[in-house]
């Protein structure tokens, strides 16, 4: 079978870096092809170069047997190459036609071509089973089915070759369940897809053929016929990769954290509602949801980063007043953010600045308002040498680091102050599978020692792998609590999605 998109040789440098080192691949018309490899390895560059985001610096790109060279992914789309990106290019405001002919040329009667559009979009809905009502508005769909109006949006631009950029990274079990059924109906009626995700049971799940990536550098193309998880993540990351392995009888019977009654308002608008939990000395308690159901209104006001309506946390029997995140940190408690830029790091300060901005003020590091750079320097070395942070030095500014690097250098100066409490919100979002690992193993070691640690992920395996209960939140509310032993993921996954248990479970 002749390839629909054939790839020869193609390079792409950003100054002296090589993103694409001469990558060959050809992808067979009317396969689902997954792409897959560490942060850094390539993946985007590549995907922006068939969309038409970048243009190659040498090598060709052969669509449908012709050589292409997209110069906008409006180019691209009118050549039938579609790309749904991880983050939603939609307007709330507006009904799903409105955001479909967003940016397409309109004639000379809006209201003829609105029309036209609801029908083409009932009739694409209806092939493809993607269950879109064109009236509708973008605000009142769940995230799973903004998605369907992403997929429909490529669709209706003609796209007969569609990229999915983790395409499910916030959908709940049963819309993960949903989508494949679409793209297995997209596959059906001849349709290619190239499928980037780090969740390598997805990949074996949906998938034809897997391409591996590393450092820029073609590995591999194969089916995934007889292909284990643990396969792929050898490929992926060169060596093989342990999965998280909780210790049994690490937690006491004393409670560390408890909150009880816990409600907090924006605009007005309750966030979270009565919320109630305790976590043990040692214990990981997991809370699992689909993005934006109140899991950063939670990690922030545990900190102090945000003000509590009603309701008391208390640390080891003390019940804590009022919370400010210096005095938090005192206190014990340690605060991994949900985006390492914006939250975490200061971009433009070097690594060193960055590991002990927590603490310069103490004696250890400074002496009558004067930072020991020396002091400073030693203590960088021995946490880039501790925690495998890859950086050519201690000076280098800290955002020159990939994600993964940048994220162990968060996780470092949060363990350096030997907590009692470590509030994680997403800790391995957007890692790759090595860097991933290592963030578990660290998380595991510190409860171990007694650390306690509120573990808030959308990543359902990542809770249920590391954590000793879980915990479901769905709009501001939770839902359930439930031992690992008796966490059941189609049990969790209705939770998710806002389905109530007829019993209820005790916190």
């Amino acid at each position: 079978m002749e390839p629909i998109l054939e790839i020869r040789g193609l390079v792409k440098r950003f100054g002296s870096f090589v993103a694409n080192d001469r990558l060959n691949l050809a992808i067979r018309q009317g396969e689902i092809h997954a792409l897959l490899g560490e942060n850094g390895a390539g993946k985007s560059t590549l995907m922006n170069m068939l969309s038409g985001m970048l243009e190659p610096d040498e090598g060709e790109i052969l669509y449908k047997g012709k050589p292409v060279r997209f110069g906008s992914p409006r180019e691209a789309g009118s050549a039938g190459i579609g790309m749904v990106h991880q983050h939603f290019m939609l307007i709330p405001a507006l009904t799903v036609a409105e955001n479909v002919l967003l940016g397409l040329k309109q004639d000379r009667s809006p209201f003829f071509r609105f029309k036209k559009a609801c029908a083409e979009i009932r009739e694409l809905s209806d092939r493809f089973g993607l269950d879109v009502r064109p009236e509708a508005k973008v605000s009142d769909l769940s995230v799973g089915q903004q998605q369907r109006v992403e997929i429909i949006k490529t669709l209706f631009r003609g796209a007969e070759f569609i990229i999915l950029d983790e395409p499910t990274a916030v959908l709940t079990p049963s819309e993960v369940k949903d989508l494949f059924r679409v793209l297995r109906t997209l596959k059906e009626q001849g349709k290619t897809i190239i499928f980037i995700s780090h969740k390598l049971q997805e990949i074996r799940e949906i998938c034809d053929r897997v391409t591996v990536l590393r450092l820029g550098r073609l590995i591999g193309t194969h089916s995934l016929d007889g292909i284990t998880p643990a396969d792929l993540a050898r490929m992926m990351v060169g060596r093989d990769v342990a999965a998280p392995v909780r210790k049994a009888g690490v937690v006491s019977q004393t409670n560390r954290l408890k909150v009880t009654g816990l409600h907090t308002s924006e605009s007005g608008v309750p966030v979270l509602k009565d919320i109630s939990f305790r976590i043990r000395e040692g214990e990981i308690l997991g809370i699992a949801g689909v993005d934006g159901n109140g899991q950063r209104e939670l990690s922030e006001v545990l900190f102090g980063l945000r003000s509590k309506d009603a309701g008391i946390i208390e640390l080891d029997g003390e019940t804590l007043q009022r919370q400010q995140p210096r005095s938090m940190k005192e206190k014990g408690v340690a605060y991994i953010p949900e985006d390492r830029h914006k939250e975490g790091l200061m971009l433009q300060m070097s690594v060193e600045e960055n590991l002990i901005a927590k603490e310069y003020r103490k004696r250890r590091f400074s002496k009558g308002g004067i930072i020991s750079r020396r002091r400073m320097r030693e203590c960088a070395e021995e946490q880039i040498k501790s925690f495998a942070i890859k950086t050519s030095g201690a000076s280098v500014p800290v955002g020159r680091l990939s994600g993964g690097n940048q994220q162990k250098v968060i996780l470092a100066r949060e363990l350096m102050l030997n907590p009692k409490v470590i509030v994680a919100m997403q800790p391995t979002r957007g890692m790759d599978v090595g860097a991933a690992e290592y963030v578990h193993k660290r998380l595991l070691e510190a409860s171990e020692q007694g650390c306690s640690i509120l573990l808030i992920s959308t990543e359902l395996e990542e809770v249920m792998a590391l954590s000793d209960r879980i915990a479901v939140l769905y709009k501001g509310e939770l839902l359930g609590t439930m031992d690992r032993e008796s966490a059941d993921r189609d049990r969790i996954g209705q939770l998710m999605a806002g389905i109530r248990p007829n019993a209820s479970f005790a916190i």
